[in-house]
């Protein structure tokens, strides 16, 4: 029960909760969470279940039940690939149960854009996104602010407010997103 108790720390710090929070959401001690985490006690059904709920999982999220092997390889010819006017979207996670993050290729053509102003969010309440540009030059349109970005340049923004990617240069652009799901909190 060791592992249980590192990802109950591990998620409960990316979340970033003290363990005075995570009792508060559930329930649970903080002595309790805290001998959990160091793996000195392993906590029964019950507790867990109160754990996992207040780190927004399902019990079986928690204790790892219902995961797909550890290493996962997804070979390019299984990759899912869209486009839409100048944008082609290459997804790089394979879709798995209870994946927290999705990585995705993009090339942007010259005076592309991966959607408008009008645009409603994307992403569920507290993703975060960060982008890296692997060549060309892009702009993060965030909140009506334009962000300019160049090659080498990554950026990290709140991925449930509006936002959209422009290529103003002349020749593609190509960049890569990370979107991790509901991270983010107040």
């Amino acid at each position: 029960m060791a592992a249980v108790g590192y990802r109950v720390k591990s998620l409960r710090e990316a979340m970033d909760l003290s363990l005075r929070d995570l009792a508060e959401r559930t329930g649970v001690s903080a002595t309790m969470l805290s001998q959990v985490e160091r793996g000195n006690t392993s906590p029964t059904l019950a507790v867990a279940a109160k754990i996992a709920s207040g780190l927004d999982l399902s019990l079986s999220q928690l204790l790892r039940l219902d995961e797909t092997p550890h290493v996962v390889v997804s070979p390019a010819a299984d990759h899912r690939r869209h486009s839409r006017g100048g944008h082609q979207i290459e997804e790089l996670t394979p879709p798995l149960p209870g994946l927290r993050a999705d990585v995705s290729a993009h090339r942007l053509e010259p005076g592309g854009s991966t959607g408008g102003a009008g645009d409603a969010p994307m992403h569920e309440p507290g993703s975060r996104e960060t982008a890296v540009v692997l060549s060309g030059e892009l702009v993060l349109v965030f909140d009506q602010e334009r962000h300019p970005l160049a090659e080498g340049d990554s950026v990290t923004f709140d991925a449930d407010l509006p936002h959209h990617f422009e290529n103003e240069s002349d020749r593609p652009t190509r960049f890569v997103a990370v979107i991790a799901a509901g991270l983010r909190r107040g």
